[in-house]
């Protein structure tokens, strides 16, 4: 699978302010937000979860090839299955799940179980965050724009506060596509602000350019 710019801007993103020493990437898929995580920080404990076997196979492989791999680790398990049985809290959760809500199903069932919110509802994995979060722990996700309301008010049933919401415009003209949230234990003034990617066709903004740059070859 192509890894997306919903992944590069989440794990470039997601604020590591308190020094994490553990790391959860729930739903890894190739396992590009466990290896940004391992880029930007110095925590000794990176654990990835994959449900998918192809996928973990290649989360795997790219884990062992990497210069962080002895930080690395990913479990072949679902979100419910790992929680049955928690054995570590972690400083930073993070997650690009699934979220295409719509009412069908494309002719792929790998495909729909990456792509669909049935894969991992929300409310799951607000209850894992809620879980495994470590006390000065920080949980950080990107959904669809429209989803952002029900995901505060569920992520608040479960005494998790935003500490920064950035929302994702494609172009100045266009609507807003996707929010980036972060959460803690801790209930805060929050910041909110915007982020747009291009001006033009591949014409990325400095903002995006400074935020990205670090996780691409050519940018």
């Amino acid at each position: 699978m192509k890894i997306g710019t919903d992944a590069v801007l989440l794990g470039a993103w997601t604020p590591l302010t308190n020094n994490p020493y553990s790391v959860l990437d729930i739903g890894t898929g190739t396992g590009v937000l466990a290896l940004m995580l391992a880029q930007r920080s110095n925590a000794e404990q990176i654990d990835a979860l994959e449900i998918d076997e192809a996928a973990y196979e290649q989360a795997t492989d790219n884990f062992e090839e990497s210069p962080w791999n002895d930080r690395l680790f990913c479990f072949h398990a679902g979100l419910d299955e790992f929680m049955d049985e928690p054995e570590d809290e972690y400083d930073i959760i993070i997650s690009n799940p699934p979220f295409y809500t719509e009412n069908y199903k494309t002719e792929s069932s790998q495909r729909d179980l990456a792509r669909f919110e049935d894969a991992l509802p929300f409310e799951d994995l607000i209850e894992a965050a809620d879980l495994l979060l470590s006390e000065k722990g920080l949980f950080s996700v990107i959904i669809p724009f429209k989803e952002e309301e029900r995901f505060l008010s569920l992520a608040n049933d479960f005494e998790l506060y935003p500490l920064k919401i950035t929302r994702i415009k494609g172009t100045p003209t266009t609507e807003i596509k996707r929010s980036l949230l972060a959460f803690t234990k801790t209930q805060q003034t929050h910041l909110i602000d915007e982020l747009i990617i291009e001006t033009a066709r591949h014409q990325y903004t400095s903002e995006y350019i400074n935020l990205t740059k670090d996780f691409y070859l050519k940018m």
